[in-house]
C-alpha cells in the first residue's frame, strides 16, 4: 500500500504514438490537504475511492489505499467535492519494463501533459523515453490535489 513513484513534464505529444492504451479520468477531491487527501474518481465506467497519505520528503513515496465504488455513488460522491475537478485523459506507455501513465490535462490544466512511472524501489532504475522532460516529482504544484486548487492556466512564470 506505499506507492513508490516518479513524475516528469512531457515534451511532445510523441507519446500518443506509442501509447497502447488511453481514457478519460475525471476526479474531484473530498479532501485535499497535504498530509491526506481523498479523491473520488470516474474512470472507465467505474467509481474510486483513493486516500493518499503525506509524501516522504524526497517526494517519491507515499501510502495509498484504493478501492473500486459503483459508478452512481462515484457520480454522487464528485458533487460534494471541493471546487476545481480534473479532466484529463490518460495514456498508457510502456518503455522497457515499466508502464509510463500519461496525463493530457484539460479545462483548466489544458496545456499540462505530465508523466509518471511507479516503481518498486526508490532507487529502481528505468529506461527513460525521450519524450520526458523535467522530472517534478515531489514539486506540490503537481499534485492533482493541487492542480485542482490552483490549475495550471493560472501559473505564472
Amino acid at each position: 500500500m506505499i506507492e513508490i513513484e516518479r513524475k516528469f513534464i512531457v515534451n511532445s505529444q510523441v507519446f500518443k504514438t506509442e501509447a497502447y492504451n488511453s481514457y478519460s479520468i475525471k476526479q474531484g477531491f473530498l479532501n485535499s490537504h497535504k498530509k491526506r487527501t481523498v479523491r473520488v474518481r470516474l474512470k472507465n465506467e467505474k467509481g474510486y475511492l483513493t486516500i493518499k497519505g503525506k509524501s516522504t520528503e524526497n517526494g517519491l513515496s507515499r501510502f495509498e489505499w484504493e478501492k473500486e465504488i459503483p459508478l452512481l455513488e462515484a457520480e454522487a460522491l464528485l458533487q460534494l467535492c471541493e471546487s476545481g475537478i480534473i479532466d484529463k485523459r490518460r495514456y498508457e506507455v510502456k518503455s522497457g519494463n515499466h508502464i509510463f501513465e500519461v496525463d493530457e490535462f484539460f479545462g483548466d490544466n489544458e496545456g499540462l501533459i505530465l508523466a509518471e512511472v511507479e516503481l518498486k524501489s526508490e532507487n529502481e532504475a528505468f529506461e527513460k523515453p525521450n519524450w520526458l522532460g523535467r522530472e517534478v516529482t515531489g514539486d506540490i504544484k503537481y499534485y492533482n490535489s493541487q492542480l485542482s486548487k490552483k490549475p495550471y492556466r493560472e501559473w505564472t512564470y
